[in-house]
């Protein structure tokens, strides 16, 4: 009776320490590196599967003017992410701190030109090539360089639809087959929608097979911007950055040609600086979108489980390798946030 009590009396204790441990593994407990600043409004408990107790938001840079893009390189441990206005690309290590990494990033003329000329979304193809979201030059480009050598060298992917120049595509993203979907609102040109050199009478969302097919899939959103798939590919969420903060999805074919669309959210309501723009989506299915105050976290299923408050208009996000950092661009800053 004894030995049957010891054991009982060991496993409460084996399974409160393994408790305690799983707490201790859910919290962030690492003092933060950086100034933080901002606030996790968490709205449904399920948010402490994604974003730890204790998790703080770090600002990595500053001193920009309007940054986006941001890109994960796992090979070399940095992130590159676009500066618009002043066409540059920069590059940002644990180690190296704030760099510059190219110049120009999307405006090659000669030209002098004003308003949001550099390069916009950054992504890698399948030989990890970057490619670059050019808002001047008005096209999807390659850069011909490679990774650890950057020159403001770059090959056109597409520029073009219907022999008509693109407006000035904005975000970008690859499905497992090669295929690149992109959005192509007006930003880019020096008059937005009213710029005398815009040539189509639309703002589209894109799909450019890997053979080199442009087809358009959406011509009705007044501002697309940024794009993402779901993680079997079934689904491509596009926000919209006009108008109440609404995000939409299509549902796509095996083949990746759409099916349907409809709202995914909206919110007239919604409270904040921003409106929505980049977006990003985790291994589960869980959308990471910009919008009003900072950065929104989607379940699969539509519901808002939580917002990261960076108190910045927050213009894209983007994961490390493993996804347990999300950083995010926010107007002049470089921020990031740990997650489980």
């Amino acid at each position: 009776m004894k030995r049957v009590i010891c054991m009982a009396i060991g496993l409460v204790l084996l399974v409160g320490c393994q408790d305690k441990k799983r707490g201790q593994e859910s919290k962030v407990t690492d003092q933060p590196s950086y100034a933080t600043t901002g606030s996790i409004e968490r709205l449904n408990p399920l948010i402490g599967n994604l974003i730890p107790k204790g998790a703080v938001i770090e600002i990595l840079s500053d001193g920009h003017t309007w940054t986006e893009g941001p890109l994960w390189v796992d090979d070399g441990q940095y992130l590159l992410y676009s500066d618009i206005p002043p066409n540059r690309i920069y590059k940002w290590s644990e180690e190296g701190g704030k760099e510059l990494y190219l110049e120009p990033s999307g405006y090659t003329g000669t030209t002098p030109r004003g308003g949001e000329p550099g390069s916009n979304g950054l992504l890698l193809d399948e030989k990890g090539r970057l490619v670059l979201c050019q808002h001047g030059d008005r096209r999807l480009a390659m850069m011909t360089s490679p990774l650890a050598e950057p020159t403001p060298e770059f090959e056109t992917i597409v520029d073009q639809y219907q022999g008509k120049r693109l407006n000035s595509p904005n975000d970008a993203t690859y499905d497992s087959a090669g295929h690149l979907y992109f959005t192509d609102p007006p930003y880019g040109l020096e008059g937005n929608v009213d710029d005398p050199a815009k040539e189509l009478d639309f703002q589209g969302v894109y799909r450019l097979s890997k053979a080199g097919r442009l087809s358009l899939i959406a011509d009705n959103l007044p501002r697309p911007n940024g794009i993402g798939l779901s993680p079997d590919e079934s689904k491509l969420y596009v926000a919209n950055s006009e108008g109440e903060p609404q995000w939409t999805v299509f549902d796509l074919s095996p083949e990746g040609t759409p099916t349907r669309q409809r709202v995914f959210y909206n919110d007239p309501e919604a409270k904040g600086p921003g409106a929505p723009d980049g977006l990003k989506i985790d291994d589960e299915g869980h959308i990471w979108a910009t919008g009003p105050g900072g950065v929104w976290v989607f379940s699969p299923e539509g519901e808002v489980l939580g917002k990261i408050n960076t108190g910045q208009r927050t213009s894209n996000c983007a994961f490390n390798a493993d996804k347990t950092v999300l950083y995010m661009t926010c107007d002049d800053y470089l921020m990031r946030i740990k997650l489980r």
